[in-house]
């Protein structure tokens, strides 16, 4: 029985621990509502983390095909993202007519896009970080590293 009891301890902590992990960088959080007949309705929360790990796990052909795609905006996104670190909660566009309203901005350390429209709505939540991340794996493959 104590043994069991130990089995389930080691267990327990090990999840806190994967899940704290994980949770540090925050949460992608992207959410659709179609307001249409027959309409989508995506609701999508994906722990930051998992983004940066899981492009270990993609081919060398695709990284290659992606990194020649991304080769002549990498050194812009990679300088907006520099740079949006240094605004955490800003405000960068926000238009507003009588039917929509659209805002970009850094809350929080994340990327805050949201879009409303009498037809949709559409917002979005990424960790800056996540987005250096990806960019910074994006350079590596590029140059071959």
């Amino acid at each position: 029985m104590m043994l069991l009891a130990k089995a389930a301890l080691g267990l327990g902590g090990t999840l806190v621990l994967a899940g704290a992990y994980t949770l540090r960088e925050g949460v992608i959080r992207i959410d659709v509502d179609e307001y249409r007949s027959g309409g989508s309705h995506v609701h999508m929360w994906v722990p930051a983390a998992a983004v940066p790990m899981a492009m270990h796990f993609v081919p060398d052909k695709h990284w290659r095909h992606a990194s020649e795609n991304a080769r002549e905006a990498m050194p812009i996104l990679h300088a907006i993202v520099k740079e949006l670190k240094k605004y955490p909660d800003a405000e960068f566009v926000e238009v507003t007519d009588h039917n929509e309203h659209v805002r970009v901005r850094t809350h929080h350390g994340k990327l805050q896009i949201d879009v409303d429209d009498r037809n949709e709505k559409v917002h979005v939540l990424c960790p800056l970080s996540t987005i250096e991340d990806v960019t910074i794996q994006l350079e590596d493959h590029a140059s071959g590293a």
